[in-house]
């Protein structure tokens, strides 16, 4: 085990370059995309491909060097996200709770514990999601249950999840319950043991292959060491997952773009009242791609952007750990929140109006299964409809006209109840 870090050991401005980043990952998020296709069209989890990611050092991105990681910023991690997201959105989905759970240990107060965590996450070790309740609970009545063992030997967690995406390809599983006494807990709990079950039961007609589906826990084991209170899960936690979401919708109007293109070229045919005999340069339909391609890089710029931000807020937690002021950190998550939420709303307009419009330029050919474009309309839907940005819009109204904190929509993960739902 590594000495314990000091309180700014981890939460240090980036060292690694984006070039180097991607040299470094750009050649397997290619590997990936080469056989998105297929994978999409079988329902081929990509378990491969997940171990290609954590070998090339995915999951340590975040972690400064001198701890055995990378030293990206925030906005360099979601720049991979958006490029993995391009190559194959169901994989860069997955990545989504485990490098959240690594911000979170990048934030916490040094302790002997937090260097264990950081060891298993530099070794390769992959944390899957396992927060939202099945049948309809919510933070405030959790049904998940943390109960000391009968023996003496840790915790015992009971109940049911869903949405527990990333779940099939993790070592741990990050689930929040509550004690007997109603305080509420993260739970990291080993996949690979009794009383875990997950089910590959996701519904949906998009993100196919995320491992979104039910997790069940009956008296699984955890290691008190293992238990973090939910109350100080790092500050800008909500916009770390709803930034993951914006990346990989990004990544899919590019990959809109992309295949927009490829198809356009290979039409053999124009119709009788088009502008060319060669559809690829017909104006109209070059105009199409060209729309789409302006929605592709107003939705990345609009990523990039906002992912700075928590940068900002990053660097201020760094500071009021070493000053113990913390005006400083909810003066940046504040602004960090309104940025991300115009991202949201700019950004989910792009995707689904680039993945609609883009069969604009292709014909009936364009529908055919064998290009399987459809499958970037219903991903980029899938992931707009978490967080609806209906209520979003309102929230930007109500900060912009009246200065109402955005930071409270969700209200706060106590030690006794949380308003946020699940």
């Amino acid at each position: 085990m590594s000495a314990t870090a000091t309180a700014t050991d981890l939460l240090l401005p980036a060292t690694a370059t984006d070039a180097e980043l991607s040299a470094r990952f750009q050649p397997v998020f290619d590997r990936i995309a080469a056989g998105n296709l297929e994978r999409e069209k079988n329902r081929v989890f990509p378990h491969e491909q997940v171990r290609w990611l954590i070998d090339a050092g995915l999951g340590r991105v975040r972690i400064p060097v001198a701890r055995g990681g990378f030293g990206a910023s925030l906005r360099q991690t979601f720049q991979l996200l958006t490029d993995l997201g391009e190559a194959d959105p169901n994989v860069s989905h997955v990545w989504r709770n485990h490098l959240a759970f690594v911000e979170d240990r990048l934030n916490a107060e040094p302790s002997p514990t937090n260097d264990v965590w950081i060891d298993r996450l530099v070794t390769g070790e992959f944390v899957g999601g396992g927060w939202t309740e099945a049948n309809n609970g919510s933070f405030s009545s959790l049904k998940t249950i943390l109960s000391p063992a009968p023996d003496g030997d840790g915790w015992r967690i009971t109940g049911a999840k869903f949405y527990a995406t990333g779940s099939l390809y993790a070592d741990w599983l990050d689930v929040i319950g509550r004690t007997e006494e109603g305080r509420i807990i993260t739970a990291l709990v080993r996949r690979h043991q009794p009383g875990v079950e997950l089910i590959d039961d996701w519904p949906g007609f998009g993100q196919q292959t995320t491992a979104s589906g039910s997790a069940n826990y009956t008296d699984a084991h955890v290691d008190a060491a293992d238990l973090f209170p939910a109350s100080e899960r790092f500050s800008y936690q909500a916009l770390f997952y709803q930034t993951s979401l914006l990346a990989i919708l990004a990544g899919i109007t590019r990959a809109a773009q992309r295949d927009g293109i490829q198809a356009l070229t290979a039409r053999k045919r124009n119709y009788s009242h088009g502008l060319a005999e060669n559809a690829a340069e017909d104006p109209q339909l070059l105009q199409v791609i060209g729309r789409v391609s302006a929605l592709a890089f107003g939705a990345e710029a609009a990523v990039q952007r906002s992912s700075a931000t928590l940068d900002l807020v990053a660097a201020a937690h760094a500071g009021a750990l070493a000053s113990g002021d913390r005006a400083g950190e909810q003066e940046a998550l504040i602004f960090a929140t309104v940025e991300t939420t115009r991202a949201q709303v700019a950004i989910i307009e792009s995707a689904l109006t680039a993945t609609t419009i883009v069969f604009d330029a292709l014909g009936s050919s364009g529908v055919s299964k064998d290009w399987a474009i459809d499958r970037h309309w219903r991903n980029a839907r899938t992931l707009a409809s978490h967080n609806p940005r209906v209520y979003k819009e309102r929230i930007l109204g109500e900060w912009f006209v009246h200065g109402t904190d955005p930071t409270k929509i969700y209200g706060e993960l106590t030690d006794s109840a949380g308003g946020q739902s699940a």
